[in-house]
């Protein structure tokens, strides 16, 4: 079976069909939740009546959105926040993606051609990280550092890169960012059940191991509330995000020991980087794009897997 199959049939084991959030867009999908998480990231006390309008996008194949989290604050900013279990250091050009379909939402179209300048509300963008893999507490990405080298194709201006996108990345994994964990209690409640997770599942099934952080969480008072109002719910919910994670690694994994395998059959004399190049290159790589191309355009889960059907060996 080929890897992204793989993947798509894991994220759909085990799904509730109704409820196709994230636990983290979940925790954070009420403005209370989320004047609190902004509050602590940014440092700055919001008020109470402070307008928080939800603008996530959707109608995408995993989880029933594109992003886990937009949403505006007093009509002055709009916010994207991204949780992570994996580093990615393409989050700028995510994000610029993103934020250029929320601008679509929130912005009358027509005022784009008044000659008048229309005031737009700024972008801040976040990630928060809570993987395995070591990551600083704090961590700046730059839409510009991806940029290829233009040297000699124009003249050289004080001005900077003709566009950029700041990301801020937060790694809230236990014994990272107390001051923030300490502002924000849904956030440190998310960190500590991730954090029981991976703990227990050192020793136990997946879902064995999601059970009892569950029931450690609500036997220590940590999202309580949440955890037993939504038990079930949880359950899928976790399960269901693990099993793509995994599927996702043993995905990039695989797709580099090919990409290894295949250079040195090439003979390529720049071995192990070459290879991966070329592994990637040979057909998986058009299969992929294909599957980007549903995800953009909206189709589901069952309408991907319909289409893949015919060019992918199940």
């Amino acid at each position: 079976m080929h890897p992204l199959a793989k993947c798509l049939k894991l994220a759909h084991m085990g799904a509730n069909e109704k409820h196709k959030d994230s636990i983290f867009s979940r925790l954070f999908s009420d403005p209370d939740t989320l004047r609190e998480l902004y509050s602590a990231i940014e440092g700055v006390e919001l008020p109470p009546d402070t307008a928080i309008d939800i603008n996530t996008l959707s109608n995408a194949l995993f989880m029933g959105q594109i992003n886990d989290v937009s949403f505006t604050v007093g009509g002055r900013l709009v916010v994207l926040i991204e949780h992570q279990s994996t580093i990615n250091e393409n989050m700028p050009l995510r994000m610029l993606m993103y934020i250029g379909r929320v601008y679509e939402k929130i912005i009358d179209r027509m005022k784009l051609y008044q000659t008048k300048m229309e005031q737009i509300l700024a972008p801040i963008f976040i990630v928060l990280y809570n993987g395995k893999a070591p990551f600083p507490a704090h961590k700046v990405l730059r839409l510009s550092d991806a940029f290829r080298n233009a040297d000699g194709l124009r003249a050289v201006t004080p001005d900077g890169p003709a566009l950029e996108l700041v990301v801020h990345v937060y790694n809230i994994n236990q014994g990272y960012n107390a001051e923030l964990m300490g502002k924000c209690e849904t956030l440190k409640g998310y960190s500590v059940l991730v954090s029981k997770i991976w703990e227990c599942r050192e020793t136990m099934e997946l879902e064995a191991a999601m059970e009892a952080a569950v029931r450690y969480c609500i036997d220590n008072d940590i999202l309580r509330l949440f955890l037993k109002a939504n038990s079930s719910e949880v359950l899928n919910m976790l399960i269901t995000e693990w099993n793509l994670e995994e599927a996702q690694r043993a995905w990039l994994a695989q797709g580099r020991a090919e990409g290894k395998v295949e250079g040195k059959a090439e003979g390529k004399a720049e071995g192990k980087a070459e290879g991966i190049e070329i592994g990637v290159g040979k057909g998986k790589k058009e299969r992929d794009k294909e599957v980007l191309d549903f995800i953009a355009k909206g189709y589901t889960l069952e309408d991907i897997q319909k289409e893949l059907s015919s060019t992918v060996r199940m």
